[in-house]
């Protein structure tokens, strides 16, 4: 009989598929997703619902399907972690970009000082102060 191939962690499931973790839970949740459940108790997602996931289109790979268009890559210069949240700075260029984010997402994309990484901005709202304010 063929050896079945292992089932894979959720975080490994996620970075194949190209979606977070916690948008795997919520698939498992709703049934989009069928994982199995190891000695441990831990959520397994079976190769063969990841190849199933591949292979529909993804929203975000390669960020060429975001409709942000204001896009910074460059180099992850700090990652201060407090709690759940963490701020991660990125140098791109002549711009450094501070993002919040949640400790899960640092720790899914593998960020440390020295990655690659691109910041993507979409706003709906961007506040200007004058810079000759107390003249």
């Amino acid at each position: 009989m063929p050896k079945r191939p292992p089932d894979l962690t959720l975080g490994e499931a996620a970075r194949e598929i190209g979606v977070s973790v916690d948008t795997l839970r919520r698939w498992d949740r709703s049934g989009k997703v069928r994982t199995v459940r190891d000695e441990r108790n831990r959520r397994r997602v079976p190769r063969r619902e990841v190849e199933r996931l591949s292979r529909r289109p993804q929203r975000h790979a390669a960020g060429d399907a975001l409709s942000a268009r204001n896009r910074f890559p460059g180099q992850v210069v700090s990652v201060e972690v407090d709690g759940v949240m963490a701020l991660v700075e990125i140098e791109a260029g002549p711009h450094r970009v501070t993002a919040a984010i949640t400790r899960d997402a640092v720790e899914e994309l593998g960020l440390a000082a020295g990655v690659q990484a691109t910041a993507t901005v979409k706003a709906t709202s961007v506040m200007i102060e004058r810079g000759d304010r107390g003249r």
